[in-house]
Order: structure tokens, then C-alpha cells, then sequence
């Protein structure tokens, strides 16, 4: 749970890398989970204040400071103490930007309060608002000759076909069948397209996008989730017509929403092509599988936001990241020797629900299917340890 702001502030000394010793500008991570931005923007060469809500081993060791964001997993951020605690954070500080990562898709509002006192790097409450708002994204999507599902606010006559969905959610436990109806604030139905799913993370000026690679992301379904988001693997080769027929969509829909920094783009494809579902206007889960030291993407994403062009990385293998999570309740999480394809730690002694993130583990392969086999090889390790089992 969050800590009172006034015992929120925490400081390490992790060694700076060695290219940001004559870089002191610090930016400032916004996020749910702020470790991924944290590790981007270190790997650019920034130092980073982070406001999340874990501060976990990796965000501490990370960050010049961390700070509880204010809000819980349940109900999400609280956005009426957002410029309280991030003025807190950065006392003492110019940082060059703030970055907003996952969790603010439901706040537009909060990212225009943030954009009038800070320097916000990233999409603009406007340009959220246009492609989170289901309607208008759906008539856009219409209008620029994009396949997209069919979308209802009222309940179908078919609800084996539908999918109930929240507006601005992140994450996929917000997904279910339509069994009941949109009864909630924010629920809307969707149709269901079934299909393989692909995610395109981009970075946008404005005006224009530029793909950075493609991935394929998979689930880690739950009774009560059954869309939970598990993973991505990063794919090395994407049919290039495929490619480009994409890239002209991200294009018109960048320019339609004014769109910048990274952002992604997720589709179903099948046997009658692509249909676009949505668009996650900040950087996403899939950074941790794109970011490299030759090109890093925290530069691309901060010069984008200044209309400016940065160089984007290539790959030559594919790299997978996947969360695990708390398959039951875990009164006070063991001590454990963690490996370096390890992320996101959980802390010794913490308490944790069941579906709760313990980790998020990493693989490298030739292919997706290597890849992949290679974190559940580590995903089936490491849930033996954290239960005690010794086989």
C-alpha cells in the first residue's frame, strides 16, 4: 500500500553509467511501474526521479529518488495529489522533463495540470483524450479507412461475440466476455476478433510516425482476468508490405491526434488481415524488449516530444520479457538470490495477494518460439523458489 507522502522520499547512490557523468539533467518517471522508464532514462544518460507505486529493489537502485505515487493498484492513480507529490520529488531540482508512463491513460486531465507546471514530455491531455475516448478513436479509425471493431455502449443481443471493456484501462484485467452489461462508468462493449495479437511500439513527432519494431504479445490468463497481459517477444523479421501498410496508419492517426514520444499500437491479425483495437498513448510494456545502449529510446522519445529526430535501433535476435505473478497469497515473500535476467524484484518480506506481480523475467533467442520457451524454463524456476520447493 502507498506510503503518507511525508516519509516518501528515498535516496541510493547507484553508480551513474559512465556516458551521464557530464549529464546532471534528471527526468522525472510518472508511471504505475516506473522501473522500465527508470532504466531507459539511465540508459540515455539522465539521472531519474521516479514517482511509482512499488519503489521496488530495481526502482531504488535505480533512481536519485523514488517517491510512492499517490493512488493504489485498485482504484489507480490519484491525480489531485499529483502535482503535490511530484513538486516534493523534484525540491531542489530543474528537471529537463516529466514522462508519463502507464496509469495516466484515464487522466487526461492530470497530464494538462502537469504540462501548466512542469516540462511534460509525451502526449498531450488533448491527444489522449482523442484516442481513448472509444467513439471518437472508432470514428477516426473510420474515417482514415483503419479496421477496427465494432463498438456499443448498450448490451448485445450476441454477447458471446462481445467484449466488455473499461476506457483507458491498461493491462488487460480490465477485458472480460460481455456476460452481463456495461452497467459502470467508462464500459463499453467491443466486437470480438479473434486472431493472433500484435503490438507496434512507434515514436511520434506530431505529424508523422516512425515504427520501431513489432511484437507479439501473449496473455496470463486468470479466472476472474482472462486477459490479463502476460508478455511480448520482440520479432526479429515482419513482412515488410504488412510493414508499411501499418506504418501508414500510425502515420494518418498521428497526425489526426497530434501524437509524440513513443507510443504503441495493438492489433489482431487473422485470415482477414489486421484490425486495429487501440492505441497506448505513452511508452509502454514492450520498452524493456526495444531499448538498447546503441539507440536509446528515452533520447527518441524526449526528442520527439521537441519535434526533433533521433536515431532508432535495429535487431538481429528476439528478446521476450514476461511477468510473474503470485499464483497464491504470500504472507512474507523469501529472500532470494535473484539472476540477472531478472527485473522488477519483489522485496524480502513483502506481503502479496494472490495475482499479484512478483517479477518480470527476460530471455534472448533466434526466435520468438526460443525465446519464449526460455522464459517458461525461468518463470517454472524461479516460482520453486520463492515456494520453498527445493526440486
Amino acid at each position: 500500500m502507498p506510503r503518507s507522502r511525508s516519509h516518501s522520499i528515498f535516496r541510493t547512490h547507484f553508480p551513474l553509467p559512465a556516458r551521464s557523468q557530464n549529464n546532471s539533467k534528471a527526468v522525472v518517471i510518472a508511471a504505475i511501474s516506473g522501473r522500465a522508464l527508470a532504466t531507459a532514462a539511465r540508459r540515455a544518460g539522465y539521472r531519474a526521479l521516479v514517482a511509482d507505486m512499488f519503489c521496488d529493489a530495481d526502482t531504488m537502485e535505480l533512481a536519485d529518488r523514488a517517491i510512492r505515487l499517490p493512488g493504489n493498484l485498485h482504484s489507480g492513480i490519484d491525480g489531485t495529489r499529483m502535482i503535490d507529490t511530484l513538486t516534493e520529488l523534484t525540491e531542489g531540482e530543474e528537471p529537463l522533463a516529466i514522462v508519463c508512463g502507464s496509469g495516466f491513460e484515464r487522466l487526461p486531465g492530470t497530464l494538462d495540470r502537469i504540462a501548466r507546471n512542469f516540462p511534460l514530455a509525451g502526449n498531450s491531455g488533448d491527444a489522449v483524450r482523442r484516442v481513448k475516448d472509444p467513439e471518437t478513436f472508432a470514428a477516426d479509425c473510420a474515417a482514415l479507412g483503419i479496421p477496427h471493431p465494432e463498438l456499443r455502449r448498450e448490451p448485445p443481443a450476441d454477447p458471446e461475440n462481445w467484449l466488455v471493456k473499461t476506457a483507458g484501462a491498461a493491462g488487460g484485467t480490465h477485458i472480460h466476455r460481455a456476460t452481463g452489461d456495461a452497467t459502470k462508468a467508462g464500459r463499453y462493449f467491443q466486437r470480438f476478433i479473434p486472431g493472433k495479437s500484435i503490438s507496434a511500439l512507434f515514436v511520434g513527432d506530431g505529424s508523422s510516425a516512425r515504427i520501431v519494431g513489432f511484437s507479439r504479445q501473449f496473455l496470463s490468463p486468470t479466472a476472474s482476468a482472462p486477459y490479463r497481459y502476460g508478455g511480448a517477444v520482440r520479432l526479429r523479421r515482419f513482412d515488410r508490405k504488412d510493414a508499411a501498410m501499418i506504418g501508414s496508419w500510425l502515420n494518418a492517426l498521428t497526425a489526426r491526434a497530434g501524437l509524440v514520444g513513443l507510443c504503441s499500437a495493438d492489433f489482431i491479425r487473422n485470415e482477414n488481415g489486421y484490425h486495429l483495437l487501440e492505441i497506448n498513448p505513452r511508452p509502454g510494456a514492450t520498452l524493456d524488449i526495444f531499448d538498447t545502449d546503441e539507440a536509446p529510446l528515452m533520447e527518441a522519445h524526449l526528442r520527439a516530444s521537441r519535434g526533433e529526430s533521433h536515431r532508432l535501433p535495429g535487431f538481429s535476435d528476439c528478446m521476450a520479457s514476461m511477468i510473474a505473478y503470485a499464483e497464491k497469497p504470500i504472507p512474507s515473500f523469501p529472500q532470494m538470490a535473484w539472476p540477472e535476467w531478472v527485473a522488477d524484484r519483489q522485496s524480502a518480506g513483502s506481503r502479496l495477494d494472490a495475482g499479484d506481480p512478483v517479477c518480470t523475467i527476460f530471455a534472448n533467442g533466434p526466435s520468438a518460439h526460443v525465446a519464449q520457451h526460455a522464459l517458461n524454463r525461468r518463470v517454472r524456476e524461479l516460482q520453486r523458489q520463492w515456494a520453498g520447493d527445493p526440486s
